[in-house]
């Protein structure tokens, strides 16, 4: 079916014809009748199937007629990251070249001054992201009375985000004469209920199962060592050749920078992007990729809904994702508009419980490589080997370990029994941790050593271990040397 058989503007199919595209995919031929002729829609579809085009398209011809008013915009589209928003706006600025609408960007990350000047103008088209879109809500700087379009794209990913809450608010802000268009790659349960809340007697199309992944991406499990993943991944990318595009992912945004960092020291071409990064970044670090400027972006799940980029030859799972949803979404960035793809995935031992949950909902056996033999270390250079004692310093002599007597077993422990001994030897150790502390004392200590021929007190001596130090016995039980009793020393050790 050519896109002039479903009815749009010739100024619409000018723009798509110049994008490139002559024949709609499944779920554009079957939504852009429906929203068209103003009926509620449920679109569910696997990712990288064209979604955003089933409701930019025929958006453009609903609001070609009609005139704007300051703050109060005519649709509005929620988006649950930064990068979708993003992504929808180029895609009216593609295909609305020859129609006159406006339009205007809420995201977080941006200042609220220009997003207030567009506001103030009046916008055709609000694409926000529910928490932006709030904030600006409440500093009254846009009112939703007006809106006749509503699209929640991405629905699950909404979810998943705890983004439902907010979206219920928005919804309740809008007039109840509104249409509505809702789409996802999944359909859980809670979704399901908002859409059965906020819309009426919606159509619901589905042109592919839930959470099925698509054909034309070849998926592989490989075992990894946890302590390996890195070794693993740089041989693969090797393997993948020199006109490797690919997305890697991660679980964490701590990974992602580790990761982006390890890559760049082996001299691959590699960005990263995650939320902690400022919008800015996000956006050059795609554009980047986008344009052949890095060949390897790590990501964190910012990056797993609805980025399209084109030519992305390979997912990478470095972490096996968390939620069994992801999993679809993430490889659903490789094989897109009918190109093949591959998405290679680093299961340790600990991620097998994960990979039967994605299975489960997939409904679909992932193949599983053979183990690839952990990569040979070469010996440490013998000027970096540790020493092997501890006690063991520069210049200092190396000390044996002190000889005990054979004592009979228990004896130690009737000993240390008697009070005696433990006060006759608790003066020796303390005054082998402590040197003497009274000023009598060590001007004692100076003029012995003076007279002994040892170096003074300060000078540094060689490390000598307790068992061989040789020291004037005490002048009567409990004192420690040179008279000083041995509950002081004690008691001074312990400051």
């Amino acid at each position: 079916m050519p896109f002039e058989d479903l009815h749009l503007s010739d100024a619409l199919l000018k723009a798509v014809a110049d994008a490139g595209y002559t024949e709609p995919s499944a779920i554009q031929a079957a939504a852009i009748p429906s929203v068209l002729m103003g009926k509620d829609l449920i679109g569910v579809a696997q990712t990288g199937t064209g979604k955003t085009a089933s409701f930019v398209l025929p958006m453009l011809d609903v609001l070609a007629e009609g005139r704007t008013r300051a703050r109060m915009p005519r649709s509005l589209i929620l988006e649950p990251t930064r990068e979708l928003a993003a992504q929808v706006a180029e895609n009216f600025e593609k295909y609305g070249r020859y129609h006159k609408l406006s339009m205007a960007l809420l995201i977080g990350g941006v200042s609220f001054g220009d997003q207030d000047k567009a506001l103030e103008k009046g916008v055709d088209v609000l694409i926000a992201t529910p928490g932006r879109l709030l904030d600006q809500h409440q500093r009254g700087k846009v009112l939703l009375s007006g809106v006749d379009i509503l699209v929640i794209d991405e629905a699950d990913r909404m979810l998943d985000m705890g983004f439902i809450p907010d979206v219920e608010r928005i919804c309740a802000l809008l007039r109840p004469e509104r249409q509505t268009l809702l789409f996802s790659a999944t359909m859980p349960a809670p979704v399901k209920k908002l859409a059965d809340r906020f819309m009426q007697n919606p159509k619901v199309v589905e042109v592919a199962r839930p959470a099925s992944t698509n054909k034309d991406i070849t998926q592989l499990l490989v075992p990894a060592d946890p302590h390996h993943k890195r070794d693993i991944l740089r041989r693969l990318l090797h393997e993948a050749g020199d006109s490797v595009s690919a997305i890697v992912f991660c679980n964490r945004k701590t990974t992602v920078r580790d990761l982006a960092a390890s890559l760049k020291r082996h001299r691959f071409r590699a960005g990263q992007i995650h939320g902690d990064m400022e919008q800015a970044d996000r956006i050059r670090e795609l554009e980047r990729f986008r344009d052949g400027d890095i060949d390897i972006l790590v990501a964190s799940d910012v990056a797993a809904r609805g980025l399209d980029v084109k030519g992305v030859s390979h997912v990478f799972n470095f972490d096996v994702p968390w939620h069994p949803d992801d999993y679809v979404h993430r490889i659903g960035r490789t094989g897109r508009a009918g190109q093949k793809g591959s998405a290679v995935t680093l299961v340790t031992p600990d991620d097998e419980e994960a990979i039967a949950n994605i299975e489960k909902l997939t409904s679909q056996k992932i193949s599983r490589a053979a183990p690839l033999p952990e990569p040979v270390r070469e010996p440490a250079h013998p000027r970096r080997k540790r020493p092997e004692t501890h006690n063991e310093t520069h210049n200092e002599p190396h000390i044996e370990p002190h000889n005990e007597p054979h004592r009979e077993p228990g004896s130690e422990s009737r000993q240390e029994s008697r009070p005696e001994a433990r006060q006759e030897s608790a003066a020796p150790s303390a005054a082998a941790r402590r040197p003497t502390t009274s000023r009598a004392g060590a001007q004692a200590g100076t003029r012995a050593a003076a007279a002994s021929g040892k170096p003074k007190t300060g000078q540094r001596q060689p490390l000598r271990s307790a068992a061989t130090e040789t020291t004037d016995p005490p002048s009567a039980p409990g004192f420690g040397p040179e008279g000083i009793p041995a509950f002081l020393l004690v008691s001074a050790s312990r400051r």
